[in-house]
């Protein structure tokens, strides 16, 4: 359950858990091509004023391109979240802080586990740490061998 009433928080924090399928809409847009469900658990509790803290776990799979051969690798998401929610337009520029409308009368989660999986994604993956990578001339995949350019261009 990712959408919480701010009444039933008047009694104390509430759990969040459940699953977003990764064809959800609200991934729409991201390009990340996620693989299974992502997964979410984690506590929503009202603070001072009108502001909750929800402190949670993100996790998901996402199939990224290795930076050097272009091969497909399996990356896990492990997100640990600590976000602060709150209705104070004072508050908007801060990044670490959502934003709730003046009236709400629930809260939605679903938006802060797009952004938060989005910031989780590593700008560089690499399939292991040894690969060689393609080939600048030809484009040969260099983890299966030397290219037909490498023995060409060898002195007889």
């Amino acid at each position: 359950m990712l959408k919480i009433a701010i009444r039933d928080l008047q009694h104390g924090p509430a759990s969040t858990s459940g699953e977003l399928s990764s064809s959800d809409p609200v991934f729409a847009g991201l390009d990340l091509p996620l693989e299974g469900p992502v997964a979410v658990e984690g506590q929503l509790q009202a603070t001072e004023g009108d502001d909750f803290l929800w402190r949670g776990v993100i996790r998901a799979t996402a199939r990224l391109a290795c930076r050097r051969c272009l091969t497909e690798v399996a990356v896990r998401l492990d997100r640990d979240v600590d976000v602060l929610l709150t209705s104070d337009p004072d508050a908007a520029d801060d990044p670490s802080v959502y934003p709730l409308p003046a009236a709400a009368v629930q809260i939605d989660l679903t938006g802060v586990v797009r952004e938060e999986l989005a910031l989780d994604v590593p700008a560089f993956v690499v399939c292991r740490d040894d690969c060689a990578g393609l080939c600048p001339t030809c484009g040969a995949d260099l983890n299966a061998g030397p290219c037909a350019c490498a023995r060409s261009a060898e002195p007889t």
